[in-house]
């Protein structure tokens, strides 16, 4: 890369170039340890660092110079991408590791999934088979009960005609009893106006009597009215 910058040079030309290539070279070692320390430099630092002798240099120098900080700029290029493409990796991994994990938990539940659908449909099939027979259990005692509706259809046709007997029975014995209640309303009404005229027959004794018992007690006491005092001066000598 160097040689067509060299034929047309020197041999003073040349030790000056080979100088200034050892000075370049051990300025971009310098330069690369201190980055790997910790350096925090920024890279227009670091140009400054090997332009910092230029004033001096002749032309093939300076683009020796320039190839080595383009060759300098580009490692740091290759390096930044190569950074980038390490995170992207080390990304793309995470990733892989996880989708890995995922696919097996997929799987997992796939099977667990499959083993479950396999419990399903062998209840399934039992509980087809328990509704055919449950089906045929069903035609079955529909027949019975049919039979026993049209059994209970004639016994309910007979139970209604002796229950129009009984009620035909009972709106004859219902007009027997009204006719009789009327009776005995009509006796008893009877009986209420003579009961009125035997209390008021037993007022009017009542008083005659006790006006009577009066007219007897006011001559009982009249007729007792004249031996008052000697019974009385006979009730004062016993008490004396």
């Amino acid at each position: 890369m160097f040689s067509p910058f060299l034929k047309k040079k020197n041999s003073s030309e040349q030790r000056t170039v080979q100088d200034i290539n050892e000075q370049t070279v051990s300025d971009y070692m310098l330069e690369e340890s201190l980055a790997d320390s910790g350096n925090t430099e920024t890279g227009e630092g670091r140009a400054y660092s090997i332009f910092s002798n230029k004033s001096h240099m002749d032309k093939p120098s300076l683009d020796l110079v320039f190839a080595v900080e383009q060759m300098v700029q580009a490692k740091q290029r290759v390096e930044e991408s190569h950074n980038e493409l390490q995170d992207r990796l080390n990304y793309a991994n995470g990733n892989i590791e996880r989708l890995s994990r995922d696919l097996k938990h997929l799987n997992k539940v796939i099977e667990d999934r499959e083993k479950s659908i396999l419990e399903l449909e062998r209840k399934l099939t039992e509980k087809n088979l328990k509704v055919d027979q449950m089906m045929e259990d069903y035609r079955e005692l529909q027949t019975a009960l049919s039979d026993q509706t049209e059994e209970l259809k004639s016994l309910n046709e007979l139970e209604r005609q002796k229950y129009e007997a009984l009620l035909q029975k009972n709106n004859e014995l219902q007009a027997e009893k009204n006719r009789k209640i009327s009776d005995l309303e009509e006796k008893i009404s009877k009986l209420e106006i003579e009961y009125t005229h035997v209390k008021q027959k037993f007022e009017v004794q009542r008083e005659e009597k006790a006006y009577l018992v009066n007219i007897v007690n006011d001559f009982t006491t009249r007729m007792t009215a004249p031996f008052s005092p000697k019974t009385g001066s006979n009730d004062v000598s016993s008490s004396e």
